[in-house]
């Protein structure tokens, strides 16, 4: 399992994805599960991965190729072609549904699922950026002002601290703080989520990416974040009335 999360405010995007993968007590791996691209000064693109790794992998190896493929007239539509969002997250969609094509009968034959979702996000020049959740049949969501961020995976104990503060327009630090703090919550409820934790930040305008941190079980911030967060909720815990028995 896994657990990503995508925020969409004004100043930007905020994205991050656990690394880890497991099938059982005794099989964990790591997997990087944020990926990117980007044609510095013309688009940026962040896509965060959850389910059947195999799947997964499959999709983001094709997006990929799709960009390295004949540029110019009469090239195949890509990320690095599309005029659009809303083009570049069709054309998550068509891969998803390419590799079901390819993978789905014999995954089906063998018991397994064809369990895939991603969350895309980012910019193409002016307009504005955008992000949205994409299933395992290829359609999609996209976020609003009234929704700013998406979660995929193992997501129920991150969510209560992102439906009571998250706002479109937040300060990107400030969001990324919560969206740490969700992490927070959810490695504690949860051994299939693990560190180290990719994060990506992303300031609107700025057409180039940045500011990526791996965020691993030293990392001083978190570390420091995880205590005063227990500590505060203990605090107000204490602070509020018992219940008159």
């Amino acid at each position: 399992m896994t657990y990503c999360v995508g925020m969409l405010l004004d100043e930007g995007l905020v994205m991050a994805a656990d690394t880890r993968t497991n099938a059982g007590v005794d099989n964990v791996g790591k997997f990087k599960k944020l990926h990117t691209w980007s044609k510095p000064g013309d688009r940026v693109f962040v896509l965060l991965t959850a389910g059947n790794l195999a799947v997964t992998q499959a999709v983001v190896s094709m997006l990929s190729e799709g960009t390295q493929e004949k540029k110019g007239k009469g090239a195949a539509p890509n990320l690095f072609n599309s005029k659009t969002m809303f083009q570049a997250a069709r054309l998550v969609g068509q891969a998803i549904r390419e590799v079901k094509r390819l993978d789905g009968e014999s995954l089906s034959a063998g018991s397994d699922a064809f369990a895939a979702s991603f969350i895309f996000a980012g910019q193409i020049g002016k307009e504005k950026p955008r992000l949205f959740q994409i299933y395992s049949a290829g359609n999609f969501i996209e976020a609003t002002p009234d929704t700013p961020f998406f979660q995929i995976g193992e997501h129920k104990y991150g969510k209560p601290i992102l439906d009571r503060v998250a706002r479109n327009d937040m300060k990107l630090g400030d969001a990324a703080k919560m969206v740490l703090l969700s992490f927070d919550s959810t490695l504690r409820s949860n051994l299939s989520v693990g560190l180290p934790i990719d994060m990506l930040t992303y300031e609107t305008g700025t057409l180039k990416i940045e500011h990526t941190k791996r965020i691993g079980l030293d990392d001083p911030y978190f570390k420091m974040l995880s205590g005063e967060w227990s500590k505060a909720l203990r605090t107000a815990f204490a602070n509020i009335e018992a219940f008159d028995i």
